[in-house]
């Protein structure tokens, strides 16, 4: 839809993904990035120069400001809560990079304040809004996939040692939550569990085997139990060299689909008539040895597009006085999943997980 009015964004924090945030915001039709904010002024200067954008290191002056709408919340995961509550109570409505916060009650906190002063809360999750996830979400939907049996989520990356030392705060538990699986993991298992459906149990074990200096996980592996009956594996590593793929395995009693690095390249529907053939409806060639396409074929690929589809999202829910599709409960589900993970690993137990 076409945008009514004008939206000023502000970028609270200055951390690597604040480019993509004032880049995507910067591009769309209706929308402004009119603040930055850092709590060191040289970043929150520099960012501000690039984007046209003022500057503050006083956060609260900040959301004085009458012509911002919308806060965009990147700062380390354990400040997000306190961040957004802020803008809530300033009657900003709030988006929040993933993870939306490290503590359940917090998370909770922040989406019952959002609600309170009547601005709507998005979580960042862009891999919902690719074209690949909305193609397999509606034909699990619309029951194409059949019943839901097994889903495998597997990001095996790899952060150099320098990667902790350089940010002390994401090799601690107390600002950012946990390792892999909150920080880097985290979009595969919210999709994982968007396709699959509710988890009911978790059984885990994670370890720090390849990195030093650091108190949270750089190895997770865990099996999964879903509601419906389906299970499940999630494993997760940054010590994987030079860095393979994030894959995720969907398999149905009709259909199967596989995502890696955010394409999709395997899609498969059962045909009534016809059990024996198999049509991939990824749309992949094989003949060119079966690689997805390209970022120049489908703009989804692109860095930042699906960033992009989510703030028009956010800007639309405003308008239409709806939710976003992501909203706080939804952004709730992954970290539910993942808190429970290191639970498990903790106690040696499996754990269950209270109903979304």
């Amino acid at each position: 839809m076409g945008m009514k009015r004008e939206f000023g964004f502000a970028i609270v924090g200055t951390g690597l993904i604040s480019t993509t945030h004032y880049e995507q915001i910067s591009s769309i039709e209706g929308a402004k990035v009119l603040a930055i904010y850092s709590r060191k002024e040289e970043k929150a200067k520099s960012l501000a120069e690039k984007a046209g954008a003022d500057w503050y290191t006083d956060y609260q002056e900040m959301l004085k400001r009458k012509d911002i709408d919308i806060v965009s919340i990147i700062t380390p995961s354990g400040t997000h809560a306190d961040m957004a509550i802020k803008a809530a109570r300033a009657g900003k409505h709030v988006i929040v990079e993933k993870p939306m916060d490290i503590s359940l009650e917090k998370a909770q906190q922040m989406i019952d304040v959002c609600r309170e002063h009547h601005v709507k809360l998005s979580v960042i999750s862009q891999h919902r809004f690719d074209s690949s996830a909305v193609k397999i979400k509606a034909d699990i939907n619309s029951g194409r996939f059949g019943k839901m049996v097994l889903g495998q989520s597997a990001v095996n990356w790899y952060r150099p040692q320098s990667y902790y030392d350089t940010s002390k705060w994401r090799g601690l538990w107390e600002m950012n939550g946990g390792g892999v699986l909150i920080n880097q993991a985290i979009h595969s298992i919210d999709l994982f569990q968007y396709f699959m459906g509710e988890v009911e149990s978790v059984y885990a074990h994670t370890a720090v085997l390849a990195h030093e200096r650091i108190e949270v996980e750089d190895v997770a592996v865990a099996t999964v139990k879903f509601k419906n009956g389906g299970l499940g594996t999630i494993v997760g590593t940054t010590a994987a060299y030079p860095g393979l793929s994030a894959r995720l395995e969907i398999i149905g009693t009709n259909g199967t689909a596989v995502i890696e690095n955010d394409q999709l390249i395997k899609h498969y529907l059962r045909n009534p008539t016809n059990e024996t053939e198999a049509v991939n409806l990824a749309g992949v060639n094989n003949e060119d040895g079966g690689e997805p396409a390209h970022a120049s074929v489908n703009p989804a690929a692109l860095d930042g597009a699906s960033h992009r589809l989510q703030f028009i999202d956010m800007m639309n829910a405003i308008q239409e006085d709806r939710e976003p599709l992501v909203n706080g409960e939804e952004g709730l589900k992954p970290l539910k999943i993942i808190l429970a993970i290191y639970e498990s690993a903790r106690t040696g137990q499996p754990k269950q997980i209270e109903s979304f």
